[in-house]
């Protein structure tokens, strides 16, 4: 049978290059080339064919998933200690189970030349798959097609529409949070959020509207982008109230926000929640339940995520496809007193 024709560029042929020539996917190409019994005789014909076709011959890092699996999977992170990163790799690590697989953890530190030395070295220790977790909703670069184990990107989702994608649903989130607004009796709502180039921001702000306006309502004034901080909730507040002294609840971007605007409607002898509602987003447990009264927020949800994202490699590892693009996940809603019904 004739070969195809090699890589572009002299570039060596991967396990990847073999699982799509043969329409499987990368741990089912490994499986049937190790000999396993889980591949249909059909299945791995058409394995053994293309990789016959494309003289494929697995290089040092392919061995791992050729080989069979390690009981090793590399978290790659940008920010270790950033506030959403954690409770990603609680719920990645709770889904492994403990003793169960061994997690390599790696923090870049958003240094794109270290991220790259860090993947290196988890490829090396032959590790099964890689969730690669992000600081920020925005998208990031995609670590590329070509790696030879199973690769789920949490809460960043990749620019790649070919990668598997797992990130909140923050326009959602902001239609929950004027729906429990609404809900409470208040109809004029202001919005105070963060840094206006957070994709965060800007989604959560697209909900609210979107949600106010099919309600029939408006926001009151434009929304106030600045920066993630508990001064610029007071301060943002401070405006608000004054510019818009009708306003009966104040929707905020995140809980650092909401404290700073609890913080002012003290001040300004506006009583919460009998004279206006306050809420936040995230559901930063140091700053909700310690807040007075108790913090009403949105939580994203983050450690149902990194175990997502974590049962998702173990799907690709067992040969299922577990698809491509960008998944959004749902957000919850957490009441507390901030946001307590009017009588």
């Amino acid at each position: 049978m004739a070969r195809e024709e090699s890589r572009s560029g002299g570039r060596p042929v991967t396990l990847s290059d073999v699982a799509r020539l043969a329409g499987v996917s990368v741990a089912t190409a490994s499986k049937a080339l190790n000999g396993r019994d889980q591949v249909a005789p059909a299945t791995r014909a058409k394995v053994i064919d293309a990789a016959d076709r494309l003289s494929f011959s697995p290089n040092p890092l392919a061995r791992g998933l050729l080989a069979g699996r390690t009981g090793t999977v590399g978290l790659l992170t940008s920010d270790l200690e950033g506030r959403f990163v954690i409770p990603i790799l609680m719920g990645a690590e709770d889904a492994f189970g403990a003793g169960q697989v061994n997690v390599f953890v790696c923090d870049a530190r958003g240094d794109a030349i270290r991220e790259q030395h860090h993947l290196r070295a988890l490829l090396s220790r032959r590790v099964d798959g890689i969730i690669v977790v992000g600081r920020q909703t925005d998208p990031r670069p995609s670590l590329g097609q070509e790696l030879p184990v199973p690769v789920v990107y949490a809460y960043a989702p990749s620019d790649d529409p070919e990668d598997l994608s797992l990130t909140p649903d923050n326009r959602a989130a902001g239609v929950i949070a004027v729906d429990h607004l609404v809900s409470t009796g208040r109809s004029r709502i202001a919005h105070v959020s963060g840094d206006p180039s957070y994709a965060a921001a800007q989604d959560r702000a697209v909900g609210v509207r979107e949600r106010l306006g099919e309600l029939g309502l408006e926001l009151v004034g434009d929304v106030m982008f600045s920066e993630w901080s508990e001064p610029w909730g007071r301060d943002a507040t401070a405006l608000v109230l004054e510019q818009h002294p009708e306003v009966d609840a104040i929707l905020c971007g995140s809980d650092q926000i909401a404290r700073g605007a609890l913080d002012t409607c003290r001040d300004l002898g506006r009583r919460v929640p009998e004279d206006i509602a306050v809420m936040g987003f995230d559901n930063w447990e140091v700053l909700t339940l310690n807040a007075r009264p108790e913090l009403t927020s949105i939580d994203a949800n983050l450690q149902k995520l990194g175990r997502t994202a974590a049962q998702r490699v173990f799907a690709a590892l067992d040969g299922v496809d577990v698809g491509s693009g960008v998944h959004h996940l749902p957000s919850k809603l957490v009441i507390r007193g901030s946001t307590v019904p009017r009588r």
